[in-house]
């Protein structure tokens, strides 16, 4: 498949909210992921919410990594400095390779919005098993950040020069 298509590919998404006080009613965060993705054109097919545990994230992701309808991850959560934010630690052993430009941009438009306490983000990104997986910051500011200023691009098979989309469609091994 060549970098960019001339058509819009659908592509099957999964949501994980990682927080030990958010619940169904108020994952605002998530509720904006699902929103934006769905507006966006593309499906959800399953989202969660994890306490922060490692174990438990990572058990989830791997599980959705070795699902073949699941083409994109996005965790919202546990990537800041405290004691229980480990997101990051729990994802990067299941990579294959890291998208380090993420994390860069990431922090570079938020520096715009939040000024040097954009240091404290660990937003990260990678891919495992043809699976893209995000990890934003648990704000709901922070995932419309990430979405609307990098991964509604990304994540569209029309955007040139190149997308993440050749990267997720093809055979998984």
């Amino acid at each position: 498949m060549s970098h960019a298509a001339s058509v819009f590919v659908s592509l099957n998404m999964a949501v994980l909210t990682v927080s030990d006080t958010r619940n169904e009613q108020t994952d605002t965060s998530g509720k904006y992921l699902v929103s934006a993705l769905s507006e966006a054109g593309h499906q959800l097919v399953d989202k969660a919410i994890l306490k922060d545990d490692k174990y438990q994230v990572r058990a989830q992701v791997s599980a959705w990594i070795a699902n073949p309808d699941i083409q994109v991850v996005l965790i919202t959560g546990g990537t800041g400095f405290t004691g229980r934010d480990t997101t990051p630690e729990a994802i990067i052993p299941l990579l294959d390779s890291q998208i380090d430009g993420f994390g860069e941009l990431f922090r570079h438009l938020t520096y715009q919005e939040l000024g040097t306490s954009t240091v404290q983000s660990r937003a990260m990104a990678g891919l495992a098993n043809h699976t893209a997986i995000f990890c934003m910051p648990g704000s709901t500011g922070a995932c419309k950040t990430a979405w609307q200023g990098i991964l509604l691009e990304q994540l569209n098979a029309q955007h040139k020069p190149c997308n993440f989309v050749q990267h997720l469609i093809e055979t998984r091994s």
